[in-house]
């Protein structure tokens, strides 16, 4: 009855949004971002969903929920390793850089930097308007004012965080007409009127820059032109001949303020024109020195990838990171680094998976798959400070980031804390569920989940999985932790409470009080093997001493 429900809501959310594919969590790029509302259609089928799950919930026998199936894996301290930087958790989105103005923006970043290992932040409209930057007086003259990007930059390398700079939007001043993207803070998408004037503002922030940081500082930055060019948020026409000469103008001029600046691009959206960029700067002799691009799991398989094939969501983004890495290995430039710039989990539409524990289970997936293709990945984003729809009105509404706009954390800030211990080299696995590391001093790290899609959950059952360790002491130490249901995780609380719209301070510690990770279960391994379960959607770390 629930997936008759379900059926109904992805026909209406189909018509409502014109989407052609036949998922209706499974939304273009195009239509990602652009915050087209269905508050009706999502009031009507919540509360017709709730009541038949109730009804549902109660009819089944209890035993249903107590399936489980086991496993037994086999774990050799001794297998080969590789190097295991970690890929995933180093570079994060976040929406536009005014944010950065903001004492709560910051105070989420170190917490991120601090629990998780963030080090670069990347986020749009650094030349936005709302940051002065740009101006012209009567004779049509430049003025340059970069106070605003001084606060934001100084900011956040007060967090320990560097900046990946996207450079965007065009200031209105400068723009060869007005093209006004449909996000809510209304920035500007069109080229240059004069590219004279482009390179001269390029030249003057580069150059303030250095001046401000000096260039041991700001060379280890990045510099990225633009942002998903390839659908509305570029206005020239043709887009793709545009927006190269906006990259070759904009690298050129980095460039000339001094080498050592690392730009990049295309940073398209659904991994489009990676083949086409690196032949054009290639043959036309432009600085390049990362590949940058994105792609979301409800990216749909027809806009991806360009085929009709059935490719679950959870598959979606690591196969698109290995056909944009071959598609650069196969080029005259091969040995550029891809950085992944945008990507999140699944987010299966109303059911709000970023908020969920899902998210600890999926990331883990894509950490396994995407191993070895890829050099960054930018999780978008890592908190819900977050505009492009208008101003968050309540926590816990399917937000891209780790922590609410209200500063509670989520699970997904639990789970990427939790794979932060991962060691720096893994160990050869065969499992599809296991990522076995090692860490510089010897223990064994090994991340074991159970991924239930949030469109099967009925159909999930929770693991008993039992590892067999060899190379490591009979009785060797281990300790774990967990986030599911029961760990890492704030709404039950929250949804105690009432589910307050505007929680107040007292709850909003209460609430990071109850999710905090406990310590480690301290246990040993009996006779070299551990025992443990996972409930659906389960992330559990362990770690074995192996002296």
């Amino acid at each position: 009855m629930t997936a008759i429900v379900w059926q109904c809501y992805k026909f209406t959310v189909r018509n409502r949004l014109r989407v052609s594919d036949s998922k209706a969590a499974e939304i273009p790029a195009s239509s990602r971002k652009t915050g087209l509302s269905m508050k009706s259609i999502r009031a009507i089928f919540a509360l017709l969903f709730i009541f038949v799950s109730t009804v549902l919930a109660a009819s089944l026998p209890a035993t249903l929920h107590a399936q489980s199936t086991s496993q037994t894996l086999t774990i050799d301290a001794n297998a080969p390793a590789h190097p295991f930087p970690h890929f995933w958790e180093q570079f994060f989105g976040s929406g536009r850089a005014n944010l950065a103005l903001r004492e709560g923006y910051r105070q989420d970043m170190r917490a991120v930097h601090d629990a998780v290992g963030m080090r670069y932040v990347r986020f749009h409209a650094i030349f936005h308007d709302e940051n002065g930057v740009y101006d012209e007086d009567e004779k049509g003259q430049p003025i340059f004012n970069f106070s605003y990007v001084d606060q934001i930059y100084d900011g956040i390398l007060a967090q320990g965080v560097r900046p990946f700079v996207e450079i965007s939007f065009m200031p209105k001043k400068l723009a060869a007409r007005e093209a006004i993207h449909p996000f809510w803070y209304k920035q500007n998408v069109a080229p240059p009127k004069d590219y004279a004037k482009w390179d001269l503002l390029i030249h003057k922030f580069a150059q303030h820059l250095i001046d401000r940081y000096g260039i041991e500082e700001v060379a280890s930055w990045y510099f990225e032109v633009w942002n998903e060019p390839n659908i509305d948020f570029w206005a020239g026409e043709p887009k793709q001949s545009t927006y190269f000469e906006l990259y070759d103008h904009t690298a050129r001029a980095l460039k000339a303020v001094n080498p050592r600046l690392r730009v990049g691009g295309p940073a398209t959206a659904a991994a489009h024109w990676v083949p086409e960029f690196i032949a054009h700067v290639s043959a036309e002799h432009v600085p390049i020195d990362f590949v940058s691009t994105h792609g979301y799991a409800d990216d749909t398989v027809e806009d991806m990838f360009g085929t009709h094939e059935e490719i679950p969501m959870p598959e979606r983004i690591c196969r698109a990171v290995g056909k944009v890495h071959g598609e650069i290995a196969a080029s005259a430039e091969p040995n550029l680094p891809l950085f992944w710039t945008e990507w999140n989990v699944p987010s299966y539409g109303d059911s709000n998976a970023r908020d969920n524990w899902y998210v600890g289970p999926a990331l883990a997936h894509d950490i396994d798959l995407c191993d070895g293709l890829v050099s960054q990945m930018s999780y978008w984003t890592f908190d819900d400070v977050f505009e492009e729809n208008g101003v968050y009105h309540e926590p816990f509404t399917g937000g891209f980031g780790l922590i609410t706009a209200d500063q509670i954390k989520k699970p997904s800030f639990y789970d990427f804390s939790l794979l932060h211990t991962l060691g720096d080299e893994r160990i050869q696995n065969p499992a599809k569920n296991l990522l076995v590391t090692r860490r510089k001093d010897g223990t064994l790290v090994v991340a074991a989940w159970n991924l239930v899609d949030m469109d099967k959950l009925a159909q999930g059952k929770s693991q008993s999985l039992t590892l067999i360790f060899a190379g490591v002491p009979k009785n060797a130490r281990a300790s774990i932790q967990r986030v599911d249901e029961s760990h890492g995780n704030p709404l039950p609380l929250y949804r105690s409470l009432g589910s307050p719209v505007s929680p107040t301070q007292v709850q909003i510690v209460e609430l990071n009080k109850a999710s905090a990770l406990r310590a480690p279960e301290e246990r040993t391994l009996s006779n070299g093997q551990f025992t443990l379960t996972l409930p659906i959607n389960g992330l559990a770390v362990l770690e074995i001493q192996s002296k």
